[in-house]
């Protein structure tokens, strides 16, 4: 029967409900900017009569998600970057020390005693005591090299032994430093975007710029000083025995301890063992949370191994004091109270909502391998001018009254129908941007148009199918019954085929394609449902009181 059930025109409508106040309040744009950006700093204990009264200027009961303005329309944050490679190849030799040290003790009779000498940070030079070990020593350490893991320098030693002397020179080779340069570009860009865009809507610009350098374009912040906070932190996270602590900044922390400011405390120094019990590379998870005086804080996870391994030491330590530093600073240093079993714990200090939010976020993300350098650094407006931000509406609207037109001089009521559902279709697609919290960019407003185009394309195939229905002499309600159930299929069949095309778009592509593909995506997703069940409910609910004998479609 045409007539649809009570319970699924509820169901329909409620769905259209809910969709629009998602979208409504793109139409109050900078009401509910001012809205919630108060909001945000209440939440971190500052408030003011001003910023009360921006906090009312929005019903707190309604929906306050934003459609998110792409660089290209709103403007944003713009950054250069250089990576320091150089601290990898550092990091690198002055754990591969350890190393040398151990295979020369194992023949000490040969090559007698061993000491590193100062040197600069791309090279490890070590003296023996015995000159006429030296060939021996040569190839023990030429010995630990391993194939250097590219494609180009597959056959390759990752090092490069020289012996002058007693002193033996250690390098990275030059198929090495290469390969080990690719992998920290491409593992910075891949923790900045994951910084930057945890949730993956935001529709970031993170490009590389020839060897060493990385483009970052972030829309809708309103400076650049924000996201320097965010990737200026390199995260770093270790958990470090305390030897002691010191007031002097010059004291000598002895063999295989260092001396690390205190972030809490101003002119306080700890000494520590310079080798970790656990480090941020084994959290499993790092997120905002609060300690028993209601402060804010960073609850954490290790995983399997870690967790173990920090419960090992938890158990051997009660009663003495741990280390977390973050960056080369203790942010704090607490006494281990008892056994710290499942590897879980919570990092204090004084933290705001907003830092220790950040500071989950660094953590979840992956500490940065290198140094990041701000070589260029400004905020930007919209790269193609509001000229072109009134074209793209201009083209919205030239489209949709086009299409409207159409429809009811082609299909007269039935096409007024149509129209009101492709009205509607246009609110479900901001409420679903809304709702993800995607932005929209120029390629974006491209695809709501296009989406316009294609949103009554269902509509049309029904539409002729009733009336080919009618010319067999049926009735009107059994025509348009014939005429949804028949037209299914094809409409099923084109809109999943465009569906897949915006799927591989959104993963293969990026920035601008990926904006492209979500508006498409989700107005295949609208234009399906006011279609299928919109249109069909309005039609129902108009035959329901009308009653006529025939009708034009």
């Amino acid at each position: 029967m045409l007539n649809i059930s009570f319970p699924k025109l509820v169901m329909i409508w409620l769905t259209v409900v809910i969709g629009l106040t998602f979208a409504m309040p793109n139409a109050f744009y900078g009401r509910v900017e001012t809205h919630n950006d108060a909001l945000n700093i209440i939440e971190t204990g500052q408030t003011n009569a001003e910023l009360e009264a921006d906090a009312a200027l929005w019903p707190n009961f309604l929906p306050s998600n934003l459609v998110n303005l792409g660089l290209d329309l709103r403007g944003g944050a713009h950054l250069l970057v250089e990576v320091q490679v150089e601290d990898v190849h550092a990091s690198f030799l002055e754990g591969f020390w350890p190393e040398v040290r151990d295979v020369l003790l194992t023949e000490r009779d040969t090559v007698g005693f061993v000491e590193r000498l100062d040197s600069a940070a791309t090279e490890l030079k070590v003296s023996i005591s015995q000159a006429a070990g030296a060939t021996r020593a040569f190839e023990l350490v030429r010995g630990l090299g391993r194939p250097v893991t590219s494609f180009t320098g597959a056959a390759a030693s990752n090092i490069d032994v020289r012996i002058d002397g007693n002193v033996l020179t250690v390098t990275l080779s030059e198929a090495e430093m290469a390969a080990m340069n690719e992998r920290t570009i491409l593992q910075t860009l891949e923790i900045i975007r994951r910084r930057i865009d945890e949730v993956g809507t935001r529709e970031p610009t993170i490009q590389r710029q020839g060897a060493e350098r990385i483009l970052v374009q972030v829309p809708g912040v309103g400076s650049a000083n924000d996201i320097i906070d965010l990737l200026g932190t390199t995260a770093q996270l270790t958990f470090n025995p305390v030897q002691g602590r010191t007031s002097d900044p010059d004291a000598s922390p002895g063999t295989g301890n260092m001396l690390v400011p205190s972030q809490e405390q101003e002119g306080v120094f700890y000494i520590l063992e310079r080798r970790p019990v656990v480090t941020g590379e084994d959290l499993e998870n790092a997120q905002l949370d609060f300690d028993q005086n209601g402060r804010p804080a960073v609850s954490f996870r290790f995983n399997t191994s870690a967790a173990r391994k920090f419960g090992d030491f938890t158990l051997e330590n009660i009663g003495s004091p741990f280390a977390i530093v973050l960056d080369d600073e203790v942010i704090s240093a607490p006494t281990i109270q008892s056994h710290i079993p499942g590897g879980s714990g919570i990092i204090t200090g004084n933290f705001s909502v907003e830092e220790a939010t950040n500071l989950a976020v660094l953590l979840r993300a992956g500490a940065l391998p290198a140094e990041l350098i701000f070589l260029e650094e400004r905020t930007i407006g919209p790269e193609l001018g509001q000229d072109s931000i009134d074209a793209g509406q201009i083209a919205c609207i030239v489209a949709a009254i086009a299409i409207l037109v159409y429809m009811v001089l082609s299909y007269g009521l039935f096409g007024l129908f149509a129209n009101i559902a492709l009205i509607i279709n246009v609110g479900l697609i901001f409420g679903l941007l809304s709702i993800v919290g995607a932005t929209l960019t120029l390629p974006g407003i491209a695809g709501i148009v296009l989406t316009i185009g294609m949103a009554v394309d269902a509509n049309v195939i029904v539409f002729e199918r009733i009336r080919e229905e009618l010319k067999t002499a049926k009735g009107p309600a059994r025509a348009i019954e014939l005429g949804y159930e028949k037209a299914l299929s094809s409409i099923i069949d084109a809109n999943i085929t465009t569906f897949i095309t915006a799927v591989i778009l959104f993963t293969m592509g990026s920035g601008p394609v990926s904006g492209f593909a979500v508006t498409l995506g989700f107005g295949i997703i609208t234009s399906v449902f006011t279609a299928i069940f919109v249109t069909r409910s309005l039609i129902s609910i108009w035959f329901a009181r009308a009653r006529p004998k025939t009708i034009e479609v």
